[in-house]
C-alpha cells in the first residue's frame, strides 16, 4: 500500500521530526503492508501553528465559498472511491463490498450534507435589540478511531470547515493510510494551505500533545470512554471545549406484535457488520419471554449467514477484528460469558481460521442484565439475547448500563415504538428499522459522550456565540 513518509502540514508533505515509524498490519493475514511516521509533540506543534496561521483568513471566507470547497472535497472522495475502499479493506479488514457501500458511501453522504448545510446555515440572527453571531470556535484538534476511519474523519472535518474552523487531525495508528488518502483529497480539492493538517502517531504521544496544546481551542475525540475521560481531564485543565463520542452498549428492544423474524435478522446484521466494531452496535437483544426461544433460534440461523474469511472474497460477510489485542479481548469476553452461565448458541472463543485476527460470529442466550457481556462494550461480533416480562422491565434493562449511545425499538405500530423510545436513555433510536440519516444528530447520554455529530447539531459544536446589543 502507498504511504507518505511525512506529515501533511501547511498544505504540503513535510518530513517528520523524529525517525520512529508505525507499522500498519493487514488484520486478515497479519502481514505488514506499510509504515508511517510516529509523530511527536514537535510535529503536533508545527501543525497547530499552521492551523492558527490559516484561521483568520478561513474564518473570514464566505460560508458559501467554504461550502463549495467541501463539495469539491466530496467530489474527490467520489472519484477515488475504489482506492479508498481497497485501502480501508487492507488496513481494517472490512469486506470490500461493505467498505465501498458504508465506509466510503456514508462519509460521501455526510460531506454532501455539510456542503449544502454550510451554504444555508444561519450564522447570525436577530433577537430583540440584539444581533447574535455564531462564529468559529478556532483551531480544532480532531482525534479519530480506527473502526470507521474515513467516516469519523469526515464527520469532524466537514462541519469544522463549514463553521470556519481550521484543524489538526490525529488518526488512529491502526488505520493511518486512509487518513493520508483523505489529506491528498483535501489538497486536490483546493482547500487552502493550513486549514487542514495531518499528524500520524500514537495516542499517548501525538494524541496527548494535541489535546493539551494551548493553541487548540476544541478537542473532538471518538474512541473509548476510558480515553475520553483522560482527554476531558486534559482539556478541562486548560478550559477548552470538548466533543466526545465514546462507548456504547445499545439495546434492540423487540416488543410483542413486532415482526419478529425481521427484527431479529436486522439486529443480528447490525452486530455483525464491521465485525461488531461499531460503538452503536445493537449488542443486547431484548425479547419478551413468550417469544424468547423462537428469537434465539432465528438469531442462530441468521448468524450462520455471516461467513468469515478473506475480505476481498465477495462471499465474505465478516472480516477480522483490527488487531491481536482486540481479538484476545473479545475472546476473553466470550469466555467470561460462558463462565457466568450464559448459553452459547453460536460461535465461541475458538479461532475460525489459522491466520488473521478472526472471531467466530457469536450468539449468547440466557443472558441476565448483571452479566459482564450485558454490561461492558465488547466491540466484536458478539450478541447477547435477554428476556423480559413486560415493558417496564424491558425499559429497566435497556437503560441499565452506564452507556446511552444507540438503540432500536420494534413494535406492531409506530406509535407504540415511539412511546417506548421516548423513555430510553440514549442519544439515537431506530424505529422499526429506521435508516441512517446524515442530518440526524449522533451522540450519547451518560458515559457515551458529550456533544453531537452530523447535521446542524454537529455543525453547532464548532461554533461559539457572540451577541451585539443595539
Amino acid at each position: 500500500m502507498k504511504a507518505h513518509d511525512g506529515m501533511y502540514i501547511g498544505g504540503e508533505w513535510r518530513a517528520a521530526v523524529g525517525r520512529d515509524r508505525i507499522e500498519v498490519l493487514n488484520p486478515a493475514d497479519e502481514q505488514v503492508i506499510a509504515s508511517v511516521p510516529a509523530g511527536t509533540a514537535e510535529d503536533v506543534d508545527e501543525a497547530v501553528r499552521a492551523a492558527r496561521a490559516a484561521f483568520p483568513s478561513w474564518a473570514a471566507t464566505a460560508p458559501a465559498e467554504r461550502a463549495a470547497l467541501i463539495g469539491a472535497l466530496r467530489d474527490v472522495l467520489v472519484s477515488r472511491k475504489g482506492e479508498l475502499a481497497e485501502t480501508i479493506t487492507a488496513e481494517l479488514g472490512s469486506p470490500l463490498g461493505f467498505s465501498e457501500m458504508v465506509h466510503v458511501g456514508a462519509p460521501v453522504a455526510v460531506a454532501s450534507s455539510f456542503a449544502e448545510l454550510g451554504a444555508s446555515y444561519a450564522f447570525e440572527e436577530r433577537l430583540g435589540n440584539s444581533t447574535v453571531l455564531l462564529e468559529p470556535v478556532g483551531v480544532v484538534g480532531a482525534i479519530t478511531p480506527w473502526n470507521y476511519p474515513l467516516h469519523q474523519i469526515v464527520a469532524k472535518v466537514a462541519p469544522a470547515l463549514a463553521a470556519g474552523c481550521t484543524l489538526v487531525l490525529k488518526p488512529a495508528e491502526d488505520t493511518p493510510l486512509t487518513a493520508q488518502l483523505f489529506a491528498e483529497a483535501v489538497h486536490e480539492a483546493g482547500i487552502p494551505a493550513g486549514v487542514f493538517n495531518l499528524v500520524t502517531g500514537t495516542g499517548p504521544v501525538a494524541g496527548q500533545a494535541l489535546a493539551a496544546h494551548e493553541g487548540v481551542d476544541l478537542v473532538s475525540f471518538t474512541g473509548s470512554t476510558a480515553v475520553g475521560r483522560q482527554i476531558g481531564a486534559t482539556a478541562g485543565a486548560a478550559v477548552k471545549r470538548v466533543a466526545l463520542e465514546l462507548g456504547g452498549k445499545s439495546a434492540n428492544v423487540i416488543l410483542p406484535g413486532a415482526d419478529l423474524a425481521k427484527a431479529v435478522a436486522t439486529g443480528v446484521g447490525h452486530v455483525m457488520n464491521n465485525s461488531g466494531q461499531s460503538c452503536n452496535a445493537l449488542t443486547r437483544m431484548l425479547v419478551h419471554r413468550d417469544q424468547y426461544e423462537e428469537a434465539v433460534s432465528l438469531a442462530a440461523a441468521a448468524v450462520a449467514k455471516y461467513p468469515s474469511g478473506d475480505p476481498r472474497d465477495p462471499g465474505t460477510r465478516l472480516g477480522p477484528v483490527i488487531n491481536a489485542k482486540q481479538r484476545d479481548r473479545v475472546r476473553g469476553f466470550i469466555t467470561k460469558g460462558v463462565e457466568e452461565g450464559a448459553r452459547l448458541v453460536a460461535g465461541g472463543p475458538e479461532a475460525p481460521h489459522g491466520q488473521g485476527y478472526f472471531i467466530a460470529p457469536t450468539v449468547f442466550a440466557d443472558v441476565t442484565p448483571e452479566m459482564t457481556i450485558a454490561q461492558e462494550e465488547i466491540f466484536g461480533p458478539v450478541l447477547s439475547i435477554l428476556s423480559y416480562e413486560d415493558q417496564d422491565e424491558a425499559l429497566a434493562i435497556a437503560n441499565g448500563t452506564v452507556y446511552g449511545l444507540g438503540g432500536a425499538v420494534w413494535a406492531a405500530d409506530e406509535e407504540t415504538a415511539v412511546a417506548f423510545a421516548r423513555r430510553m436513555d440514549t442519544g439515537q433510536v431506530d424505529i422499526n428499522g429506521g435508516r441512517f440519516n446524515p442530518l440526524a444528530p449522533f451522540g450519547g447520554y451518560k458515559q457515551s459522550g458529550v456533544g453531537r455529530e452530523l447535521g446542524p447539531h454537529g455543525l453547532a459544536e464548532y461554533l461559539q456565540t457572540k451577541s451585539l446589543q443595539f
